[in-house]
């Protein structure tokens, strides 16, 4: 994925014989025989797989917005449809969906790959998609000091759809507004450029 592609989780690269062997068990407490052709190579395919959707613990996000851009634009700059992936803290099952980033330079731009960037540093690692949301958004307000940041991001979570109450196609949508994004006349301008 790009932007992060780079980096992979070297806390899983250094436990990898562990961590291929509890994977290991893991299978055989579920009732699997380890040994069938299917599932030799499987302890190290799911390593392989830690190392990449949890690479966001190598990274801190606030310096993946990198150089920002002396600019005097203020008016509303908005990076919709980033696509993220990430695990559910409670139950290690993946969620995805699509963050919306809006905000008001004061003076300060990022690169807008950047911002997607962000997204990534922030949503591979096990999360909640409240705590992506507000992360992103304080983020942002933290390293570019804009007028104002506001953040949607929409989720399907397979714990949700696969398991439990089972309601597939279901999604959750979260926001978070800092700053002048709190006059509800912005908020709609934004919301309504979303559509």
């Amino acid at each position: 994925m790009a932007g992060m592609k780079d980096y992979v989780n070297s806390a899983v690269s250094r436990n990898r014989e562990q961590i291929e062997h509890h994977v290991k068990e893991i299978l055989k407490l579920v009732g699997e025989d380890v040994e069938r052709e299917g599932l030799l190579e499987t302890p190290a395919r799911v390593t392989r797989m830690y190392e990449e959707i949890f690479a966001g613990y190598e990274v801190d996000p606030r310096e993946v917005l990198g150089v920002t851009f002396d600019e005097q634009h203020e008016e509303l700059v908005i990076v919709k449809d980033i696509v993220y992936y990430s695990q559910c803290e409670h139950h290690m099952a993946p969620f995805f969906g699509k963050v919306h980033i809006g905000y008001i330079p004061s003076g300060k731009i990022a690169g807008l790959s950047k911002l997607a960037r962000l997204v990534e540093a922030v949503s591979r690692r096990l999360q909640v998609q409240e705590r992506i949301t507000t992360q992103i958004a304080d983020i942002m307000q933290e390293v570019l000091k804009p007028q104002g940041v506001m953040v949607v991001v929409e989720g399907e979570h397979l714990c949700m759809c696969a398991r439990g109450v089972k309601k597939p196609g279901s999604k959750t949508v979260t926001s978070a507004v800092r700053g002048v994004f709190s006059d509800s006349a912005l908020r709609s301008e934004f919301l309504s450029l979303l559509k």
